[in-house]
């Protein structure tokens, strides 16, 4: 299952809410305001054990709409636009966390 979060870590517990629930065979795509999870900040932790598996992934237009490129930590996996389309294609049942 592809998870959505589009709400920063510092705005709403949306991403930790999602990590606390997702099964084995998930991701999560960052997006929108969400990107701001994907930088090397004091959240970064709730995340760094899902991404250094591969499993998250960041929208590359709204990681430089927000002008936070330099900062993306490593193993976060930049997509674009196609790169969406084909993560919802692969997992099939997309939940967006608000």
């Amino acid at each position: 299952m592809l998870h959505t979060v589009n709400k920063s870590s510092f705005e709403r517990n949306s991403l930790q809410s999602c990590v606390n629930t997702i099964d084995d065979s998930s991701v999560i795509l960052l997006i929108e305001d969400g990107v701001i999870s994907c930088t090397n900040n004091a959240n970064l932790p709730m995340i760094a054990s899902l991404a250094a598996e591969g499993r998250v992934y960041a929208l590359q237009g709204d990681v430089d709409a927000r002008g936070v490129s330099s900062k993306v930590a490593d193993n976060i996996k930049l997509v674009d636009y196609a790169g969406f389309v084909d993560l919802v294609v692969e997992h099939g049942a997309t939940v967006s966390w608000v």
